[in-house]
């Protein structure tokens, strides 16, 4: 069997002496894995680098095995773009680490994130813009593995304007006029994540990313019984200082 695809690299590991498993989320057939022989020599190893986009082919027995990647081209080359600039460089890794380690092996949800991811990682040049794409991102992670939140109307009066909290126990919207008496308990709903044209300053851009990354631990990383990524941890207080 074998198919053609592009793909965002997300890593890979060593395996033998020079060869490397790499992992990569594809365009239609989600996250795969796939050996490269002499993927982790001198020569490789540059285009094999997590975020870049590349068209790979891979060739094996079985679809459900491990097979062969073969990289054909590197499409978009990210990684040392943005050695100089330390924020860009911890979103892409961070982007990377939630990928290797939320989606499933072979998953074809995966390739809905495809799109999105590479929008965003060619946004890193643009920083006004980019901070507020990162949270939507994780907002659209969260959904497309199904764990995506209501933000569509009030979970107590029904109405769709004026929402301005979110539910830890539901992951639905409130206003918060409606929840008065535990408002306190409920995550701050910056309005850029429901509306496009509200700016996110940065106060929205740590209140969307305390929101996501609360669900991303306890419902999405969770369920795969991993820790969330340390490396977004680590990103955090590169988008909001």
């Amino acid at each position: 069997m074998q198919w053609r695809d592009e793909a965002l690299i997300l890593g890979g590991r060593r395996f033998g002496e020079s060869g490397l498993i790499l992992d990569a989320l594809t365009a239609s057939k989600g996250r795969r894995s796939g050996l490269v022989y002499g993927g982790a020599s001198r020569k490789k190893r540059p285009q094999l680098e997590a975020g870049n986009t590349v068209e790979l082919a891979w060739s094996g027995r079985l679809e459900e095995q491990l097979g062969r990647f073969t990289v054909a081209e590197v499409t978009t080359s990210r990684a040392g773009r943005f050695l100089d600039r330390s924020e860009a460089l911890a979103a892409l890794t961070t982007v990377t680490a939630i990928l290797r380690g939320a989606v499933d092996e072979g998953d074809a949800a995966g390739s809905a994130l495809f799109h999105p991811t590479v929008l965003l990682l060619d946004a890193l040049d643009n920083w006004p813009v980019w901070p507020a794409l990162y949270a939507k991102w994780e907002l659209g992670l969260l959904s497309s593995l199904g764990f995506g939140l209501d933000l569509d109307k009030c979970a107590l009066s029904g109405a769709n304007d004026g929402l301005t909290h979110v539910s830890p126990k539901t992951g639905r919207a409130v206003k918060g006029s409606q929840a008065e008496n535990y408002v306190d308990r409920l995550f701050p709903l910056p309005a850029f994540l429901i509306d496009s044209s509200a700016l996110a300053m940065a106060e929205d851009i740590e209140a969307a990313l305390q929101l996501t990354g609360y669900f991303l631990e306890e419902r999405l990383f969770s369920s795969v019984h991993k820790p969330l990524p340390p490396e977004r941890a680590r990103l955090v207080p590169k988008l909001i200082g």
